[in-house]
């Protein structure tokens, strides 16, 4: 395959030198060293920006790769697009890598670099909205979504006072900068989804809008940073959203095909069903209106009938509903009408039409049942349904429309699964044949099932991480103990886990496969020690993570969201503790399809959608333990599989390094000893295997 042609980049760039750029950079961070893996991938990320062909990265904690794929997104002078998964990466870039990289290379440059943070439109507050031509209704349907106390309606009218306020002062009207914030019922009043907008052209406040602004901004940037929602979005609508650029960085690049699964999901619900029947209804004539309604009731009978779970076809009694309700739709955007830009109330009937739309837009995709889509019917704790629809797999859109025209790095500290690229490639839409690769993987995906794939080349590459993670850390998998049950947690497993935590110290970071777990958990350490322990759900995350870091006896215990983005360097966390393999639960629809699909082709869907699924979570929740050079401890696994599966050794390349034990008395006299340390009763030395023994 011929690959894209260098590009021509300005003079005085051309006279730079990356490394220059990368050294100056380098230097403006406090304590700043060169590393040898950020210096390599940098000049991978420059090459895949000046061939054309696609880049995959494994970049270890501690590499510093925001600057090593910032700096070259710079010296190609071009525009770069930076797509991050989580707000706190993102925040990062934009308050701290960012300002400072522009002040270190100003001078080198001769001008001081731009750039630009860019979101969805409902991130940010809609004129149009605030100044009442679209408030949503809050009461007068057949289901509406909460009894409005007066205490609540009190709170809710204070909030929306103080966002009008705001509206006067801000100069950017992102939600993220108003500090404090508001409830997310008080948001909805103020800002538009992009599906309802009815287009700066059109709209009265189209001068003013803020989310033109911030599209205006991303234009004239050297990088824009955005998030990998937005950029679902922009690929599933013809790439229109994003300002034009040649080089595209996706940073926590395993949470991408997850992103654009959800971005491709549709879903009904008898409330938002119900809330476009009442806003259509001051638009319709009574009989259409009265249609309407009639089939939002056929449709919220139809869903409760059967119990949730995911539908290999849809039952007649729903099919039948969801006819009648997508040809209610169509009648009433017929009523409706087009909406002129004079109209007095055209952001209201906008978004009446989006809704109306979307609703017969997403009955018809699920009366097609189609072989490539996964519908089911989707119960929450308060027995509220819905009825969802998304993609069994989205590598055939990534792959046509991610990898066209520009150059794509995608990197992440968790890409290498099992030691091998192959199955994070296929699954983001690269052909593994088009690949160069460190190694081949053990079990390539079957030709047939990329020959639909359009072949980009393509470049793994893992520049590992400068943490010397075997004389860091131990990998304690507690052998012995019964395979986990769905019962919770083990009486077996809640003895290792306090002999483990007595030993620590506390310094403990739980990491739950459930809520019942976890409370399991907190309940029998606060009952056999006097440790302090901290529960997700107790308090907002960010609150016990501040308490965490700053108590060094302290135990956080929780749940997914603490398996990434929990930050704590030094001895505050010296042990995580994980109760089981983060295998996907076996009533997830997605998932089970996924399996099930993969096993009809003849192979093993349990292989192949589960165990990397389960790698990417376990690798993530493992890498929360070493965090800085000077970081030592204990990764404690509670499930026996991670040593006696067939899969287990797979599990165990797909994590950090460490030095690897089944002996529970290695791993608690290792944790004594790093306790002792912390708490300055004896100084650091020792012996036997593993760093954190000493």
């Amino acid at each position: 395959m011929t690959q894209t042609a260098p590009k021509r980049r300005p003079a005085r760039l051309r006279r730079l030198e990356m490394p220059d750029l990368l050294a100056a950079a380098v230097g403006a961070v406090p304590g700043g060293t060169s590393r040898p893996g950020q210096e390599a991938m940098a000049a991978a990320v420059e090459e895949a920006a000046t061939t054309g062909e696609h880049l995959i990265v494994q970049a270890g904690t501690g590499t510093g790769k925001s600057l090593a794929y910032l700096v070259p997104a710079l010296h190609t002078g071009e525009r770069a697009v930076i797509s991050t998964a989580t707000i706190a990466l993102q925040t990062q870039l934009v308050e701290s890598d960012l300002p400072r990289l522009a002040d270190a290379v100003q001078p080198l440059l001769g001008r001081r670099p731009q750039f630009a943070l860019l979101k969805g439109r409902h991130h940010y507050l809609c004129l149009a909205k605030l100044h009442g031509g679209a408030a949503d209704e809050q009461s007068g349907g057949l289901f509406d979504d909460e009894p409005q106390w007066l205490g609540q309606a009190s709170k809710l009218g204070a909030q929306i006072t103080r966002l009008r306020d705001w509206a006067d002062d801000t100069e950017t009207g992102d939600r993220s900068e108003l500090d404090p914030g508001v409830d997310e019922q008080a948001w909805r009043q103020v800002s538009m989804p992009a599906r309802e907008c009815i287009g700066a052209q059109k709209c009265a406040f189209g001068d003013d809008c803020f989310a033109e602004a911030s599209r205006a901004r991303a234009r004239e940037a050297d990088i824009v940073v955005t998030n990998h929602s937005l950029l679902a979005v922009d690929m599933l609508a013809g790439r229109h959203i994003l300002p034009e650029h040649d080089l595209l960085i996706i940073d926590e690049a395993h949470e991408l095909a997850d992103r654009v699964t959800s971005a491709a999901q549709a879903e009904l619900t008898p409330e938002g069903v119900s809330r476009a029947a009442r806003r259509a209804h001051a638009s319709l004539a009574d009989a259409t209106s009265d249609q309407l309604q009639g089939a939002v009731l056929a449709f919220s009978n139809a869903i409760q009938l059967g119990p949730a779970g995911r539908l290999e076809s849809t039952p007649p009694e729903l099919r039948d509903a969801l006819i009648v309700l997508d040809a209610a739709a169509r009648r009433a955007l017929d009523g409706i009408g087009k909406v002129e830009s004079d109209d007095p109330d055209a952001v209201v009937k906008n978004q009446t039409v989006s809704m109306l739309d979307a609703i017969g837009t997403t009955a018809q995709r699920l009366l097609e049942d189609s072989k490539y889509d996964v519908a089911w019917i989707a119960e929450d704790e308060r027995l509220r349904r819905s009825l969802v629809v998304a993609p069994l797999s989205v590598a055939g859109q990534l792959g046509s429309v991610l990898f066209e025209d520009r150059a794509v790095v995608l990197t992440s500290a968790t890409l290498a699964l099992g030691g091998r690229f192959d199955t994070v490639a296929a699954a983001l839409g690269l052909d593994v044949r088009e690949g160069r690769t460190p190694a081949s993987a053990d079990v390539r995906p079957e030709a047939d099932a990329q020959d639909d794939l359009p072949g980009h080349p393509w470049r793994a590459l893992d520049v590992g991480s400068p943490f010397d993670y075997p004389k860091q850390g131990i990998l304690y998998v507690a052998s012995r103990l019964p395979r986990p049950g769905a019962s919770g947690l083990s009486e077996a497993a809640q003895a290792e886990l306090v002999e483990l935590v007595q030993a620590a110290g506390g310094r403990t970071l739980g990491l739950f496969s459930s809520r019942k777990a976890a409370g399991q958990a907190a309940e029998v350490l606060r009952a056999k020690t006097s440790l302090p322990v901290l529960l997700q759900g107790e308090d907002s995350l960010g609150n016990l993570v501040r308490q965490f870091r700053a108590d060094g006896e302290t135990c956080l215990l929780g749940v997914m969201s603490l398996w990434q983005g929990v930050d704590v360097p030094g001895p505050a966390c010296q042990l995580v503790v994980v109760d089981r393999l983060p295998f996907p639960r076996p009533d997830d629809p997605l998932s089970a399809a996924r399996s099930r699909a993969v096993d009809d082709a003849g192979g093993s869907g349990f292989m192949a959608v589960s165990v990397p699924h389960a790698a990417v979570r376990l690798a993530q929740g493992a890498g929360r333990l070493i965090r800085a050079a000077g970081d030592r401890g204990v990764v404690a696994v509670l499930d026996s599989r991670l040593h006696t599966a067939r899969y287990g050794e797979y599990l165990r390349r797909s994590l950090p390094p460490f030095w690897y034990t089944t002996d529970g008395s290695v791993a608690r006299a290792a944790l004594g000893r790093l306790s002792a340390d912390a708490s300055g009763k004896v100084s650091a030395g020792g012996s036997g295997g593993g760093a954190a023994t000493g």
